[in-house]
């Protein structure tokens, strides 16, 4: 029998002492190693979810999506999902976590209502859907936390329209409406005259609503005159609980003596402003008294009016002892991002924003409006650790978060400034399907950094990049952080699987923290790590909470 002869290209198949051993086990060793992030990795399928993008990331589970939502609020659409989706994935959470557990979910409400929020309208929509919990726990956390939430006219008024639109107004609604219209006269007096109607609603139709019985005399005399007004004025104050109303009243009657109406009544612009002569000295007055919000939304219009220029001293002075006051812009519930974009927008001279208005800025206001964002967070001494920003820079950024001024890479670059900014030891990058060196150090602005980030703020998302580059370079991290919405689907192998190689080759004992920045069900995180934490949205207090988990302090 002839035996056949191979053609010369088989030849490489085989060796003199036979067939080479070939199995399977490398496609088996290369999966568990390094999995594309378009796919699940093996055995953890059930651990793990599909994003927007594609790309698999680990399940956040309801009550990290709940706090997102809460914190970030799902009424301005991302990059990958519209308001429409994103409100629709809240309500659902909100819901879930209801009917498991009411009381944990008004304790997140009440989390983010206190100033961790980016404003207050989605913990107040939240907070209607608790009311509709089927339990009467639900009922009951409600009407415990509502005046917690629900602190001025213009929340009451808010709440009233999601109420209308999602349940109708019930008996939980109606108690929890006659509790609010039942607090301190005065104080009412001040909502009900400074927010007179909001969003369709007027106090006139909540008192109708609530079918109100007056608790006190006070209540009586300031319920009469939202319903049926003062046809004539009361020849004299008849009590201080109406004190503001009665000047209010009389500078309807006498337009051209505002100025002494917001003195002696300690008027509001919100109230002189709509039947007052406004002319600069009124609003010179008013700005004297300016509470931190109103001061911080105002100040365009201050400047435009003239009340705030360089020559100006003792109303700047005014601003800086009011703006960089950590404990006013805490009791005032200032934001982060309420600074921030204070700062983008005043630094426009009315480009940007709502205003109408234009104006020269002023270098000393921007100055401390500088300081305003940083005071804005919380910080602690420095740890002495070694710390890597690693910041979102892809395209997916690059959308706006609040009030269209604001985008996500400029919030999440000004964040780990601020992180950086309370350390010594720090390096910032930023990563899209490349890992580069932004340019930014503690020395910078927080306008200068954003313009540095937003310069590059485009491509794919590849979080695993941060990894590869610190493992070339052996750099020895005692934290990374993360900024970042979490949607990395563009890598050959997924983070967590980056982070692992990492930890083997640079050092063991690094700790990894993802702050996610987007109202998503997604999270870099291994749920199995120790060493690693996923922070959500634009919380003020986010960068102390590192340095403590750098400092092993939590």
């Amino acid at each position: 029998m002839s035996r056949v002869q191979l053609p010369p290209r088989h030849l490489p198949y085989f060796c003199l002492n036979g067939p080479l051993k070939v199995d399977y086990k490398f496609f088996f060793q290369k999966q568990n190693q390094n999995t594309p992030q378009n796919q699940p990795i093996p055995g953890r399928e059930q651990e793990m979810i599909r994003g927007r993008t594609g790309g698999y990331m680990f399940d956040a589970g309801i009550w990290k999506l709940l706090r997102r939502c809460l914190l970030i609020g799902t009424a301005q659409s991302t990059y990958y999902a519209n308001k429409k989706a994103l409100t629709d994935d809240f309500v659902a959470v909100v819901r879930e976590a209801v009917a498991e557990n009411p009381r944990r979910v008004a304790e997140e409400i009440v989390y983010a209502s206190d100033g961790r929020a980016i404003n207050n309208s989605a913990p107040i929509f939240a907070l209607v859907l608790l009311s509709m919990g089927e339990t009467p726990e639900a009922k009951k956390a409600f009407l415990e936390i509502f005046p917690q939430v629900v602190r001025t006219g213009s929340h009451f008024y808010e709440w009233l329209n999601y109420s209308k639109s999602l349940r109708g107004f019930g008996k939980v609604v109606r108690e929890a409406g006659r509790n609010w219209l039942s607090q301190d006269a005065k104080s009412l007096a001040y909502q009900l005259l400074k927010y007179q109607q909001r969003l369709g609603f007027s106090h006139r139709d909540a008192l109708r609503l609530f079918h109100m019985k007056p608790p006190t005399e006070d209540h009586n005399q300031l319920f009469s005159w939202v319903v049926k007004g003062w046809e004539e004025l009361p020849p004299e104050i008849g009590s201080e609980a109406l004190a503001q109303v009665w000047w209010y009243e009389w500078l309807k009657r006498h337009p051209d003596q505002t100025h002494e109406a917001i003195i002696k009544g300690r008027l509001t612009h919100e109230m002189a402003a709509p039947v007052g002569k406004m002319d600069v000295q009124a609003w010179q007055l008013l700005f004297e008294e300016m509470p931190v919000g109103a001061m911080l939304r105002n100040l365009g219009s201050l400047t435009e009016l003239g009340v705030l220029q360089e020559d100006k001293t003792a109303n700047l002075d005014r601003v800086e002892s009011v703006l960089n006051n950590k404990e006013r812009l805490r009791k005032g519930r200032i934001h982060p991002l309420d600074a921030l974009k204070a700062l983008k927008t005043y630094q426009s001279g009315g480009r940007l924003g709502m205003s109408k208005k234009t104006w020269e800025p002023v270098p000393r206001i921007v100055d401390i409006l500088e300081k305003t964002v940083a005071l804005s967070f919380e910080v602690v001494e420095p740890t002495g650790k070694v710390f890597m920003h690693a910041v979102d820079i892809s395209g997916s950024m690059g959308a706006l978060v609040t009030s269209g001024v604001l985008t996500c890479c400029e919030i999440a670059t000004t964040m780990a400034l601020v992180t950086a900014k309370a350390e010594k030891n720090y390096a910032i990058r930023g990563f899209s399907t490349k890992f580069c060196d932004l340019e930014i150090t503690a020395a910078d602005t927080f306008s200068s950094a954003v313009a540095k980030a937003s310069d590059r703020n485009f491509g794919g998302t590849d979080a695993s990049v941060a990894y590869d580059w610190m493992i070339k370079h052996q750099f020895k991290a005692d934290v990374i952080c993360f900024w970042t919405d979490s949607e990395s689907w563009a890598g050959s192998r997924h983070p967590s699987q980056a982070l692992a190689e990492y930890r083997q080759k640079v050092n063991p004992d690094v700790k990894a923290v993802y702050i996610t920045l987007a109202p998503y069900r997604i999270t870099l995180v291994d749920p199995t790590d120790p060493l690693s934490w996923d922070l959500s949205g634009f919380d003020p207090g986010i960068p102390r909470v590192i340095q403590m988990l750098a400092a092993d302090e939590l």
